[in-house]
């Protein structure tokens, strides 16, 4: 793999001229620093100053407990000094009136942009995010306990305001047996993959009686004796989640719980309905609907610009929402909350500690965790708004907080004269305010992956791996052009640029616009490109076609057949209406074409009783294909 220093070389010294100051000594001190630290000077120690420089924006100056590891000249840090010049007063460390947005952005661009490079977590790490995640059990249990009467009241009725229209379409359609459940691609705590998850051997008893097997394993009653070799397990033998890591940064990795396949077969069922009768009502839809980022950066630019709202952040969000809290917002739906409980995994395989039961609701894993952590952490910051304003919130005064609440996941956008008694509430229940990603003071904020100053997008491009040397080096050639095209769209060309040297030596690299499957580099003037290297006509179509890499994620081999291939068509079929004419196709074309024909499924499901799952490995491969 390429050294990184490289290529932050050429990121430097462009932001040096968009601000006109010299870099020099900047990539001497960094290259020193890297010679002597390694990636994780990049990826830990530089991110730390990239942190504080948020927080001393927030704050309206630097703090003497701020930028500690890297030396000073008066308040502010010697590194990348030219740039702070242009934001901080260096003598007093006070916010100037009228900071420079480009520097602004150069030094999170600088500090930030290897923090989630994705480069395993040593043992060591590994070991600690584990064991954190134990302390985070016990720490939720002790939660639960001290949570006052009057508090949790307060909760359930500012809950019934906000979701009982909600939870309750999805009560009906629970005891209606409207839901429809389903398998994700995902990896499961069986360690079933693909169509073999439809093959279902195991069913747990609790969740039997709200979920018959017989109603929703199989298409009809005809096929009832395929269940007998199915092994209904009791409460005391359930199958635990199991605990992983997944990358996330260098310094700690995400843990996350797999779930065993008929727990996440009917917690997609519920979901699924639940996002639909969320986004089917306009509070809650204008509260918590998921099915965008955008409303939450908008809200987050209007913050920054006015500084009216806040943004919160969470850390360790699904992992401190406990059971009893959702037990609390569903217990007036008896179907519904029945149905959540029985598809709930109750203990957790935890590496190096054991099977362990739990008190949270669900970990990042659960098809419920997303939804149910929203509508907690939204009652939640109503309370919080109800404390302030000293008397009770009614139905009424919480529609008039849309465009002023919002939550996705476990970023959360708040008024900011409420911040502070939603922040104590947040921390009554359990929860924990991330300081160094909340904002509320000043004119930064961030959500959902955006961040802005005053109004101004100072959003940064990560490098999210490693810089390829070779053609194998498939993930990194794949990164590394979708990381150039973001400095190309930002304005950063040089930088663009040192990413095209790189590619052009790897791979056939035409222009191409946004909307093309081949990798390539765009340009705002594509329109008027000579193609260069290898162009043809199309025979057919009078486009031009140019040769070039395209991605080739094939799905693994999976045999289904028998009563469990019918199943997995009729569920298809009932989540996507029929939407195709069977009668076009001849059945010797193919049997698995005529069945997705018949049953409505759109032409990438072909052939899905044959491939299913995650891609193995990704590939690349060289075609003609249009730069459009």
């Amino acid at each position: 793999m390429k050294s990184p220093i490289e290529f932050l070389q050429c990121v430097l010294n462009e932001l040096g001229t968009w601000c006109g100051t010299s870099t020099t000594r900047d990539l001497k001190k960094i290259t020193g620093r890297y010679e002597h630290e390694g990636m994780s000077f990049l990826t830990i120690s530089l991110p730390n100053l990239g942190k504080d420089f948020e927080k001393s924006l927030d704050q309206g100056f630097v703090g003497h407990d701020q930028f500690l590891g890297f030396s000073k000249t008066g308040r502010l840090p010697r590194l990348l000094g030219g740039f702070f010049d242009l934001v901080f007063d260096r003598r007093t460390g006070v916010l100037l009136d009228v900071p420079s947005i480009d520097a602004i952005f150069a030094i999170r661009q600088i500090s930030l942009m290897f923090k989630k490079i994705e480069l395993p977590c040593s043992d060591a790490r590994l070991a600690a995010a584990m064991k954190r995640y134990i302390e985070c059990e016990q720490e939720v249990r002790a939660s639960d306990s001290s949570l006052e009467t009057d508090r949790l009241k307060e909760f359930e009725r500012i809950g019934r305001l906000l979701w009982a229209d909600v939870l309750q379409e999805v009560d009906e359609d629970i005891y209606y047996q409207r839901i429809i459940p389903k398998h994700g691609p995902g990896a499961t705590a069986d360690k079933l993959k693909g169509n073999l998850k439809w093959r279902q051997v195991e069913w747990p008893e609790r969740l039997d009686q709200e979920f018959p097997s017989g109603d929703f394993l199989i298409p009809n009653q005809r096929h009832h004796n395929v269940l007998l070799r199915l092994a209904y397990l009791e409460p005391g033998k359930e199958r635990p989640v199991r605990v992983v890591p997944v990358p996330k940064t260098l310094e700690t990795p995400r843990i996350i719980a797999v779930e065993p396949v008929a727990m996440q077969y009917m917690q997609q069922a519920i979901h699924a309905r639940l996002q639909k009768a969320i986004d089917a009502d306009n509070v809650a839809n204008g509260l918590i609907g998921y099915a965008s980022q955008i409303p939450n950066q908008e809200m987050a630019r209007k913050g920054s610009r006015k500084g009216t709202l806040a943004t919160l952040d969470l850390s360790e969000a699904s992992d401190r929402v406990s059971n009893q809290h959702v037990r609390i917002l569903t217990q007036n739906h008896p179907n519904l909350f029945r149905g959540v409980d029985a598809c709930r995994s109750r203990k957790a395989d935890v590496p190096g500690h054991g099977v362990i039961r739990l008190a949270k609701f669900a970990s990042m894993g659960s098809a419920l965790c997303f939804p149910m952590e929203a509508m907690v952490f939204c009652t939640i910051v109503f309370l919080g708004i109800q404390k302030e304003l000293n008397h009770p919130l009614t139905k009424k005064e919480i529609a008039s907080f849309l465009g002023k609440v919002r939550v996705y996941g476990d970023d959360i956008v708040v008024p900011v004269e409420f911040v502070q008694s939603v922040v104590t509430e947040l921390e009554a229940f359990g929860l924990k305010v991330n300081v160094n990603k909340s904002f509320w003071s000043g004119k930064f904020r961030e959500s959902c992956g955006k961040d802005y100053y005053d109004g101004h997008d100072v959003s940064i491009v990560r490098l999210r791996d490693e810089i390829p040397s070779r053609l194998k080096h498939v993930s990194q050639i794949v990164s590394l052009v979708s990381t150039r095209n973001q400095l190309y769209l930002k304005g950063m060309w040089e930088s663009a640029r040192y990413c095209d040297r790189v590619l052009e030596s790897l791979i056939p690299y035409p222009v191409v616009s946004q909307e093309s499957e081949l990798l390539g580099r765009y340009s705002f003037l594509i329109e008027s490109s000579s193609y260069e290297g290898d162009y043809k006509m199309d025979r057919y179509l009078h486009r031009p076609l140019v040769k070039g890499m395209v991605v080739d994620a094939r799905l693994p081999k999976s045999q289904l057949d028998d009563v469990w291939a019918l199943q997995k068509c009729l569920t298809l079929a009932e989540l996507g209406k029929p939407s195709k004419d069977a009668s076009s196709l001849a059945y010797g074309e193919s049997q698995n074409a005529w069945v997705d024909a018949l049953f409505g499924l759109p032409p990438e499901k072909v052939s899905h009783l044959e491939r299913a799952g995650r891609p193995l490995a990704v590939n690349i491969k060289q075609r003609w294909a249009s730069p459009y």
